[in-house]
Formats: structure tokens, C-alpha cells, sequence
């Protein structure tokens, strides 16, 4: 069961179709108004991480979600999203406009100096958003149209030359000083849990002895969602009053009970399945939880 969207998921959700050869292009690259893929009656964009690296310049009033903060903007901003953070974005006004440009690491691999994700925008705790004058809004415009136009070419070094249209995206964003608006939403606690919850959520029902629970601890979800284990545990205790390991624990059980009542699957696949390396630690956890063996549950 998916948690990151993978460049397939993307284009299958925008275009209902894959661009031919996507899985031997490594590199991938691609551009596109922001208006043809988001219309306002299009799918909300969904809060999760993604496999590439994306570039925005958004106008109008938006709020963007970033791991555990928020950011409210309006007028155009050129957002900078890694694979490595969970985000999202809300449109508050119906003529947004703007461009956005996707890409994998490898794309830039052995053309830089320096690692993409050690960039300011894009290493971890960087300042993703900038917030543009007229003069660099006008220049990042031309820029995405640029690179819109070199799609179309058959210039034989043109990803060469689009690789400088983000390195000048990049440098733009570099000269101008990032918002400092970004903040602690209002109910980061509440969304968080939100969030935390959906993940967990997403990881069942087990429906074939080789699916996997893989998210089965509190650094699981604080890593997936890139915030500290404690800032985690804090706010889903705060607004559940239990704590992370609980709500695991709850989840866990109720659907070790499930396939046991309702599958014919021997106790190691169910140990398997529910992500226990032995048996022998399933049957404890559900003795537990339980006061029950595995065994003595299914034949009750």
C-alpha cells in the first residue's frame, strides 16, 4: 500500500495515462501550467510525499501545508517541495495561475557540484518559500515558459539547457529572502493526528498474507512525515490523550482479531503480514493485548 506518489501515480491522476519510456528515464523531467493540471473542480491535492523533486510559481492566495507548519501567501511564490517532506496546498481565490516543473534526483546527477538536497530551499529545515517581487516574477515566468517551449524542441542538448533553467530558478530564489511567514498552524496538533491517523489507516485492511504493516512505530511515522519523534508523540497525545504506541497497539490488535476470525492463514502468516520478524513476538503481543494466545482467540 503506497505512501509516497511516485511519478506514475501523477500522471496517472492528471492525464489518466503514462508518457512513454517513464520508467527507463531516470532522470525525468517535465513542465506544465499549473492551470491545465489544477482546475477548480479538480481532485484537492493530496498531503503525502512524493518521489521527485517539484518547483512552483504559484499566484493568487494559497495556503500551503509543509510537514508540521503552514503557509499562507498571496501574490505570486515560487515554492521549492523535496521528496524528502509531506505536502500539500489549498487555493483561497479562483484565478490562480502559475507553472510547475518535476523532476528525480538523477536528473541532476554528476552535473552539480553539491548534492540538490543540500541547496537552502531543499535541505531539511530549509525555507522552501520565496515570495516574489514583479521584477523576479517576470524573470521566473519567462523561465517556465522557456523551458515549456524547449519541451517542444528536438534540440539535441535540450535537457542541458533546461537543467540551466532550474539552476537560474534555484539562483533567483537564492537572491531573494524567503518568507518568514511560515508558521505553526493553528491546529498543527489536531492535523498532524489527522494525518497520522490516514497513514495508519491507509496501511490496512491486510488483504493477502504478502502485504506487509510496515509503519509499526512512533519513529516510522515521525520519519515518514519528517517531524521529531517527540514533536509526533506530543501532538497526538494532546489531542487524543493517548499515546502514539496506543493508537498502534489499538489498530494492530483489531486486525490481528480479524484475520483470525475471518482467514484461514496460519499464525506465522498473520505474524508475518501484521510486520513480526518471529511468531513467537506476535504471540506474546497478542497474549498481551488479548490475555488470550492467537491460537485460543481464533477458536473461540
Amino acid at each position: 500500500m503506497a505512501t509516497i506518489e511516485t511519478l506514475e501515480d501523477f500522471y496517472q491522476t492528471k492525464f489518466n495515462e503514462q508518457p512513454p519510456n517513464l520508467e527507463q528515464n531516470l532522470g525525468h523531467f517535465n513542465v506544465f501550467r499549473l492551470e491545465d493540471c489544477h482546475g477548480p473542480h479538480g481532485a484537492p491535492v493530496k498531503y503525502t510525499r512524493r518521489d521527485f523533486y517539484k518547483i512552483s510559481l504559484i499566484r493568487g492566495k494559497n495556503v500551503f501545508h509543509y510537514a508540521d507548519k503552514s503557509l499562507e501567501v498571496e501574490g505570486p511564490t515560487l515554492m521549492f517541495f523535496n521528496p524528502k517532506v509531506p505536502y500539500t496546498w489549498e487555493s483561497r481565490s479562483e484565478d490562480y495561475t502559475g507553472f510547475f516543473c518535476i523532476f528525480k534526483d538523477a536528473f541532476f546527477t554528476e552535473k552539480m557540484r553539491d548534492p540538490l538536497s543540500e541547496m537552502p530551499m531543499f535541505a531539511s529545515g530549509g525555507k522552501p518559500a520565496f515570495i516574489l517581487p514583479e521584477t523576479q516574477e517576470q524573470q521566473v515566468s519567462a523561465l517556465f515558459e522557456k523551458m515549456l517551449a524547449e519541451m517542444q524542441s528536438d534540440y539535441r542538448f535540450k535537457y542541458d539547457l533546461l537543467r540551466n533553467y532550474v539552476i537560474e530558478l534555484i539562483h533567483v530564489a537564492l537572491k531573494v529572502q524567503p518568507s518568514q511567514t511560515l508558521y505553526q498552524h493553528p491546529d498543527a496538533n489536531a492535523r498532524i493526528t489527522a494525518i497520522f491517523s490516514e497513514l495508519l489507516e491507509r496501511q490496512f485492511p491486510i488483504e493477502t498474507p504478502s502485504q506487509r504493516f510496515k509503519l509499526r512505530s512512533a519513529k516510522d511515522f515521525a520519519e515518514h512525515l519528517a517531524v521529531h519523534v517527540n514533536h509526533l508523540n506530543r501532538a497526538i497525545r494532546q489531542t487524543t490523550g493517548k499515546t502514539t504506541t496506543d493508537h498502534i497497539t489499538e489498530r494492530l490488535t483489531s486486525e490481528a482479531k480479524a484475520l483470525l476470525k475471518h482467514t484461514n492463514w496460519n499464525i506465522a502468516e498473520i505474524s508475518y503480514c501484521l510486520g513480526f520478524e518471529e511468531p513467537s513476538h506476535f504471540n506474546n503481543f497478542f497474549k498481551k493485548h488479548v490475555s488470550l494466545t492467537p491460537s485460543a482467540y481464533r477458536y473461540l
